[in-house]
């Protein structure tokens, strides 16, 4: 599986807003750019195209942000890639020409892809943020 940056900063974000939901306050993108070295303009661009899927809102302001549109319970990692990665789970074959050997490896590429898209679809934001607030900051000092 290849993820874009794109992606990964999709994801990045929205764990953001769920680990911040039960505040119910706006998020700014600084908050959420600065700790994982993500460009603002670049992460305003991301967060645009979220809002066009519905998944986060915005609010305007001295106190505006972004948040979750939806519990993060009801926002899938597949439901966040799939806005740039366009996950539809068509595999094609390049060949032109099918013979026995390409069909048996297109089905098993389509059984892989099908199993990827069910996975990604079961893994929650709540679930992320869950395992997220287990981990801590991840550093250790003596």
């Amino acid at each position: 599986m290849i993820i874009s940056a794109r992606t990964e900063y999709a994801c990045l974000a929205v764990l953001a807003l769920a680990a911040r939901y039960s505040s119910g306050q706006p998020v700014r993108i600084r908050e959420i750019a600065e700790p994982h070295g993500i460009p603002s303009r670049f992460l305003v661009q991301i967060l645009l195209q979220l809002k066009g899927a519905g998944l986060v809102e915005s609010t305007r302001g001295a106190a505006g942000g972004y948040k979750l549109a939806k519990k993060p319970e009801q926002i899938t990692l597949g439901q966040v890639m799939g806005v740039f990665d366009g996950l539809s789970g068509q595999i094609k074959s390049s060949t032109a020409v099918a013979t026995a050997a390409t069909r048996v490896l297109l089905d098993s590429w389509q059984k892989v892809a099908a199993l990827e898209q069910e996975k990604l679809g079961e893994i929650t934001f709540a679930q992320l943020a869950q395992k997220l607030r287990g981990q801590g900051d991840g550093m250790y000092y003596i």
